[in-house]
């Protein structure tokens, strides 16, 4: 009976070691990832947009060959969930010419060079749905394809909204719907909205409502 809780008590002790241990390490946090690291041998210019630029890389890999990456650089942008003070989301409904179809979108837009993000987000969400937050609070950022590019997609929650006059850029057509916190997170989970920032978004919004 003494060896059988002793082995009972070794494996509790052993449990608790393991909770104590993260499971999670971020990424050039472990020991082992420097020696995935690519080194980048030069950088030339492609092709040159409105929005993004692409740029080829040479790059030599871990282990001494080198391939060629096509990367797209971005400067950024920034999303809001706007909920309103009956718990709804403001989407914006806009025609994506990649896709050739009508998106339902958290309102975004670009980064201004050397614009922060808090008022990018402030300006996009007056912009777009008429609204000023008085309240705007970072929710978290996102690498919307971190495989070909570096933009980075910065996620704020607006509160204590006031409406006032949308004001969208010229070339830029909207609809504007509110719509429940609850139907939107049933249409993220039933795949029917596929845009990224707004996937993202509206679980780290659902999270947050959880929690507290």
């Amino acid at each position: 009976m003494e060896e059988q809780d002793l082995n009972t008590q070794e494996t509790a002790d052993d449990a608790a070691e393991e909770e104590c241990v993260p499971a999670l390490v971020l990424g050039d946090d472990d020991e082992r990832d420097p020696g995935l690291h690519e080194k980048i041998l030069s950088e030339e210019l492609a092709w040159s947009g409105k929005i993004f630029d692409v740029n080829t890389l040479q790059v030599q890999l871990p282990n001494g060959h080198t391939s060629r990456r096509d990367i797209v650089r971005h400067c950024g942008a920034a999303a809001i969930v706007a909920l309103t003070e009956s718990g709804k989301i403001a989407l914006v409904r806009q025609y994506r010419t990649a896709l050739d179809r009508v998106t339902v979108e958290l309102p975004a837009g670009k980064l201004d060079p050397g614009e922060d993000p808090l008022e990018c987000a402030k300006r996009e969400l007056h912009e777009e749905t008429g609204f000023i937050a008085h309240n705007m609070r970072y929710l978290t950022t996102m690498a919307s394809s971190c495989g070909f590019s570096d933009e980075l997609i910065h996620i704020f929650m607006a509160t204590q909204l006031e409406f006032d006059q949308a004001c969208p850029d010229e070339d830029e057509f909207l609809n504007v719907d509110l719509v429940p916190l609850n139907e939107l997170i049933d249409a993220v989970l039933d795949g029917k909205i596929q845009d990224s920032k707004t996937i993202v978004g509206a679980l780290a919004c659902d999270a947050i409502a959880h929690r507290l």
